[in-house]
């Protein structure tokens, strides 16, 4: 494995003490404070084409998920906590915390899309506004489950299948199975997209098999505890009161609803959104849009 490129220059890199370890996470720019959380397969390194643009105007911090890049790789207890999102929420927060931010703005893709809104839903008036990338909520994904949207994200019940067959086959082969579903998620159907140096990070974090094991806790989680988060609060009424922007792909995971917007609308009254000539990884496929799309709604008043 060649070393690995430093894709943010002139940031810091934070190691920063928390509950369930050393999380790590790069900072940069100037401005308020702009949390920004990766997704599935990937690391903070996801936000390096969008970062220098944001960077202008706010204070971006980019950690790496828990079980994720180079952050530490917690025990999971047998509800598969702290990979359950509201548990990493509360992660999230002592990272913010340790910087000094309280109240700060957020956008997640994927798995981090997931922490964000679980957020926003747990800790009432610390975020500003807030943006999910190609994502509905978990509550959504799995109660809509058809035969399209099973053969679209089979991931989903495969990884939260019980230990340890899905560490075990995908142990066999990481990086094969990693490069074979980044590139399925595409617009392109390959690798094209993606700067070979963030592959070289997204190769080394995913052939690590205590990180495949946490991966998969972190779908598990998905299945079990935020699944249930979710219908605690669609049962109780329970909304997201800051703006919040959807952003998808136009042939994204999210496209597959039919309706993202009017899904989020259901969980974010004040929610506005639009598609992006894009798969799934937005901020790598189409990072000038999305850039822009990010930078319009972050520095509304």
């Amino acid at each position: 494995m060649p070393d690995l490129a430093d894709l943010f220059p002139g940031f810091a890199s934070h190691w920063i003490d928390t509950s369930v370890g050393k999380i790590f996470a790069r900072g940069g720019g100037n401005g308020p404070p702009l949390l920004l959380l990766h997704g599935y397969t990937q690391t903070n390194v996801m936000w390096h084409r969008v970062a220098p643009n944001l960077a202008t105007h706010f204070s971006l911090i980019i950690p790496d998920l828990p079980g994720y890049g180079w952050s530490a790789v917690p025990h999971a207890d047998e509800n598969h906590a702290p990979y359950d999102k509201r548990s990493m929420a509360n992660v999230m927060i002592e990272v913010m915390e340790k910087l000094g931010h309280v109240r700060f703005r957020l956008a997640g893709h994927d798995r981090g899309g997931r922490v964000a809104y679980r957020l926003a839903l747990d800790h009432i008036g610390r975020v500003e506004r807030m943006a999910t990338l190609d994502i509905v909520p978990t509550y959504d994904m799995w109660h809509g489950m058809d035969r399209n949207m099973a053969m679209k994200v089979w991931h989903w019940p495969f990884l939260a299948q019980p230990e340890p067959l899905p560490e075990m086959l995908i142990s066999k082969a990481p990086v094969e199975y990693l490069e074979w579903k980044m590139a399925s998620w595409t617009k392109a159907k390959n690798l094209s997209a993606f700067d070979p140096r963030a592959l070289d990070h997204y190769r080394a974090a995913f052939s690590d098999p205590l990180r495949i094991h946490a991966h998969c806790e972190d779908y598990r989680s998905g299945r079990h505890a935020d699944l249930a988060n979710d219908e605690a609060d669609r049962a109780a009424g329970k909304t997201i009161g800051c703006p919040l922007l959807a952003l998808w792909g136009d042939v994204g995971i999210a496209n597959e609803t039919g309706g993202p917007l009017k899904i989020w609308k259901q969980w974010a009254p004040n929610a506005t959104g639009k598609p992006v000539d894009s798969g799934h990884f937005l901020t790598e496929e189409n990072p000038e849009a999305t850039a822009a799309a990010l930078l319009e709604f972050f520095m509304a008043a």
